[in-house]
């Protein structure tokens, strides 16, 4: 059965499979309104991201693939909500991998309470700005939040500086767990990557982990440095039946042991 809903957003290209775009709909606006790229602003190390508009939406793109749109973004609150649900509505210190809309970051601080820091590492400069400018209504007073730092850092240079120092790591980098707009963000997802992780958390930590896709052997990957690692797939927009999204959420067992 088909998904019904209104036409996407921006025409993304047909040759992406392996890392589907998120689907950016439109809200009570004219799919033939035009589209306007408002933003620009370099990938440290190449590429450029750019900020579209159509009519009262808005997407983040790279290339001709949208990241992030901002009408649908059921998942990305679920990769915060899920997390905190597996440590019990606890957590001292919390990191999230990269801004974006600022949906995770909002739904994180609707879940953890009010004593819970939270730090966002944030790799390209111009999304908080756009955070504080053309976004501001989605992002809300989220970025004021006194449980709130933002660190303008690559997530992974955070990760491997830290030891046993976030019961929670929430990664929403790339288009999934692999360096699809980014070659550096391999480092994340591999093996010393993902140990570097598990070394950061501390015991009974999660890492979640979002994805527009799913991948058999990232899994094994979590498995092998430790993890106890649960998939699920959710809509990846409301009413969604063959459109999904992943979330990995992986915990930090007390004691290290290997997949068989």
């Amino acid at each position: 059965m088909a998904d019904a809903s209104p036409p996407g957003f921006l025409t993304m290209s047909a040759n992406v499979v392996r890392a589907p775009a998120r689907n950016a709909r439109i809200n009570g606006t004219s799919a033939t309104a035009p589209v306007k790229i408002i933003e620009s602003a370099p990938i440290p190390g190449g590429g450029t991201l750019q900020l579209a508009r159509c009519g009262g939406e808005f997407s983040i793109q790279f290339c001709t693939d949208e990241l992030m749109g901002s009408h649908d973004h059921i998942s990305e609150e679920a990769l915060a909500t899920m997390a905190c649900e597996r440590l019990g509505g606890s957590g001292d210190r919390i990191l999230i991998g990269g801004l974006g809309m600022g949906f995770t970051l909002r739904a994180a601080l609707s879940a953890w309470p009010a004593s819970t820091r939270i730090v966002v590492a944030e790799l390209v400069p111009e999304i908080v700005a756009w955070a504080n400018g053309p976004l501001a209504h989605l992002h809300g007073d989220s970025l004021s939040d006194p449980r709130v730092a933002i660190e303008l850092a690559d997530v992974h240079d955070v990760i491997a500086a830290t030891d046993a120092a976030f019961d929670a790591i929430l990664l929403d980098v790339d288009n999934g767990p692999d360096g699809f707009m980014r070659a550096e963000n391999d480092r994340i997802y591999c093996a010393w990557g993902l140990a570097s992780a598990y070394a950061a958390l501390r015991p009974n930590g999660v890492l979640a982990v979002w994805s527009a896709y799913p991948d058999a052997d990232f899994q094994s990957r979590l498995e092998d440095v430790g993890f106890r690692v649960e998939e699920v797939d959710i809509s990846a927009f409301e009413g969604s039946v063959s459109e999904r999204h992943h979330i990995w959420l992986a915990e930090k067992r007390r004691t290290l042991s290997r997949r068989r």
